[in-house]
């Protein structure tokens, strides 16, 4: 017997997927544990795998093209088995507006921000295709006008984005504290680990990552979360890493921090940060964060507050390293130094928790031997 196949909710928060490949073709024999065709959710592109022995009979949703969970995505069954008595069912019907588009045209409408909504398509079936763009560009838009503007549609991780960061300040009464931090000890050291040559670069974000969960050990208050009956104080300290991509921002996790040596913390940062600008990691490793750091350093931003990612009760914000004069022993010397701020939730996290936090980071931090003995 056929069997329908719909739009999966491949995360908590999925919506709308799109399909981005079909790895398989209408009459193509399909085993168990075979890719179907890979979905792009909210947070990432997931891979859908085949339950059993099967024949593709019928595509719903076609490559570029997105649908809502619970849209119609495919027709399993036995092969040459008659489906249209199915296909005629009102349960079979897909509620939900298709644009068809050659890749070109997508991309050139894409990099210059017009909407599909406005644009006829003179292809094939209604097929949207480059020159279409092109006229609606020569028709549309004139380098002449001064007061011009481009619409480009919220993609599905930015309305998810809007969605939580709105939640996250309404729900949780942010308050944030700041502090600088001596950053030349910290140099030397990372200076000296990556000068092994059998070892792979060690990054300041690595050692703060590492620093930021050793100082949550000393203070467990700060590795919790709210609940409307009671509060949640986590064992596990799993961090999560705030990363910039084009569309948005994601936040992969690495679990049990203090746990691990620095070697290994660099080892999944990096994994994880390159599958999710791929847009390939997996939603359980987005899952079960318990504090997050958003390092901005790199982009050479000195100092700044953060939304909390919920439900962690904290996020930390990291600046720039920068070269400064600093009074030591009453006397002006030329050092090095990073402003962190915490941004906390205060139904949970009191003023003196999170300056003792603060404190303890500041500590590791300066005196970084402590962050890999």
């Amino acid at each position: 017997m056929a069997e329908v196949i719909f739009m999966p909710r491949l995360t908590d928060t999925m919506v709308v997927g799109t399909v981005v490949k079909w790895h398989k073709k209408i009459g193509s024999k399909i085993l168990e544990g075979d890719i179907l065709a890979e979905i792009e959710t909210d947070k990432a592109i997931q891979e859908l795998e085949a339950e059993y022995n099967s024949t593709l009979l019928y595509i719903g949703i076609k490559e570029g093209e997105s649908a809502p969970v619970n849209s119609v995505l495919a027709i399993l069954g036995s092969e040459n088995e008659d489906i249209s008595s199915l296909l005629k069912q009102k349960k079979i019907n897909n509620n939900y507006k298709r644009i068809f588009i050659s890749p070109l045209a997508k991309k050139l409408a894409f990099d210059k921000g017009i909407s599909l909504d406005n644009i006829k398509g003179t292809g094939i079936n209604g097929r949207i295709i480059k020159k279409d763009i092109e006229r609606y560009i020569d028709n549309n838009l004139d380098d002449k006008k001064t007061n011009s503007s481009n619409e480009v549609n919220h993609s599905n991780i930015r309305k998810i984005i809007s969605k939580r960061l709105i939640n996250s300040k309404i729900e949780s009464p942010h308050y944030s504290l700041f502090i600088e931090v001596i950053m030349d000890n910290l140099i030397k050291l990372r200076d000296s680990i990556n000068e092994k040559k059998y070892l792979d670069k060690i990054s300041f974000n690595d050692l703060i990552v590492k620093a930021s969960a050793l100082a949550i050990k000393e203070n467990p208050k700060i590795n919790s979360s709210w609940t409307e009956k009671s509060i949640l104080y986590h064992n596990n300290i799993n961090i999560g890493i705030a990363v910039a991509l084009e569309d948005g921002l994601i936040v992969p996790v690495i679990n049990q921090v203090d746990e691990k040596s620095l070697r290994q913390i660099s080892f999944e940062i990096k994994e994880k940060v390159i599958k999710a600008k791929e847009k390939k990691i997996k939603s359980n490793s987005l899952e079960g964060s318990t504090f997050t750091v958003s390092n901005l350093g790199m982009f050479g931003i000195d100092s700044f507050t953060s939304i909390i990612n919920q439900p962690n009760s904290c996020i930390l914000s990291v600046g720039s390293i920068k070269k400064k004069p600093i009074i030591n022993n009453d006397k002006i010397v030329i050092g090095h130094t990073t402003k962190f701020t915490l941004t906390c939730d205060h139904r949970i996290i009191d003023g003196a928790v999170g300056s003792d936090y603060l404190k303890s980071l500041k500590n590791l931090l300066q005196e970084p031997l402590n962050i890999i003995i």
